[in-house]
């Protein structure tokens, strides 16, 4: 991590974790980004759902709700990019504070609630990106929805010539009622229509952390019955076993370190439960290259991260990348593949 780097997380953290957020973005717009130079392997190159991706670190949605800052973020060392989540309508979220450190468990917890400026102005901005990388939408359904299983074929409709992939996000623990949409006839419907209208555009599933192995079983068979191109395992959760901040009882889901069991142990039930059929993104407490490769191992085909670059700053990321091509070596991989699900019975 550089001095500059170190003193802006120094100066970001003294503030409102929201205001700190906004001005991560603006910096990341401004002359000042960094513009790192990743480490490349051959080892690392990675194609999931057809999507070819430099190395397999990418950014989760919830950092760019907006697409403000994608150019720059494509500059940062990711292997591919997710924004969102986007809703037909323009919402606001839920009331502030909806954003807290819990600097003492190294997470957060949040409570949104899908604030965006909509997905006319998302995909507008969307198609005047860069093509470097492969970057993704989050989809949504507006907190007043009368009938959300069409807010997400809206956004679907209206995004897909713009997006590299979609991901049908049902595990936002911060609308009421749209965990629901899990289970497996709601789910079923969900995205039989969403892939009805998706052409060419992959199309992702993410679920949550806070499911049982029953229902893990029950959505492996849903998303290899409608054909899903990849899950990603996982959202946020509800869960607060051992936190230690002040903060811990807040409504919300939390993310950051503590979600790294929890959703390490979804991503390996879901791989044995698909046979690795399915690709998986592992998502969830992540915060070193130690982290990345056990989710690897445990059953992923590519990983996500946010929480972690509030603690350890946006030069996490190539060294994930680098700490991970080091793993692969060390092991004796000659390409990250042969690395997938190797100890998921372990994590499982």
């Amino acid at each position: 991590m550089s001095l500059i780097e170190r003193i802006g997380l120094t100066v970001l953290r003294r503030l409102d974790p929201e205001t700190a957020h906004g001005l991560a973005l603006r910096a990341l717009r401004s002359p000042f980004a960094p513009n790192i130079d990743p480490p490349t392997s051959p080892a690392l190159a990675t194609e999931v759902a057809g999507l070819t991706m430099p190395n397999p670190v990418g950014l989760a949605a919830g950092f760019d709700k907006n697409a403000e800052a994608v150019a720059p973020l494509m500059r940062s060392g990711f292997g591919f990019l997710e924004v969102g989540a986007a809703t037909p309508r323009p919402q606001p979220g839920n009331p502030r504070p909806r954003l807290f450190r819990l600097s003492e468990d190294r997470a957060a917890i949040n409570r949104f609630g899908f604030n965006n400026e909509g997905v006319e102005t998302i995909t507008a901005r969307l198609a005047k990106r860069p093509h470097d990388l492969p970057v993704g939408l989050n989809l949504g359904a507006n907190k007043d929805s009368s009938d959300r299983a069409r807010d997400y074929i809206e956004v679907m409709r209206v995004a897909a010539p713009h997006i590299d992939f979609a991901t049908v996000n049902v595990s936002s623990p911060n609308t009421e009622k749209l965990r629901d949409l899990q289970g497996a006839d709601a789910l079923r419907a969900l995205l039989t229509g969403v892939i009805d209208i998706k052409g060419d555009t992959p199309v992702f599933l993410k679920i949550a952390p806070d499911l049982t192995d029953a229902e893990i079983a029950e959505i492996a068979q849903v998303a290899a019955e409608t054909r899903v191109d990849a899950i990603i395992a996982t959202n946020t959760t509800l869960s607060r076993d051992g936190l230690q901040s002040t903060h811990k009882d807040e409504a919300g889901g939390l993310s950051g370190r503590p979600l790294f069991a929890p959703s390490t142990r979804v991503l390996a039930r879901l791989y044995l439960e698909t046979g690795g059929n399915i690709p998986l993104i592992g998502v969830g407490g992540i915060t070193s290259a130690a982290d990345a490769y056990a989710k690897i191992r445990a059953g992923a085909s590519a990983v996500q991260l946010y929480t972690a670059m509030v603690y350890w700053g946006i030069s996490l990321v190539p060294r994930i990348v680098q700490g991970l091509d080091e793993r692969l070596a060390h092991d004796g991989f000659k390409h990250i593949n042969e690395a997938v699900g190797t100890a998921a019975k372990d994590y499982a």
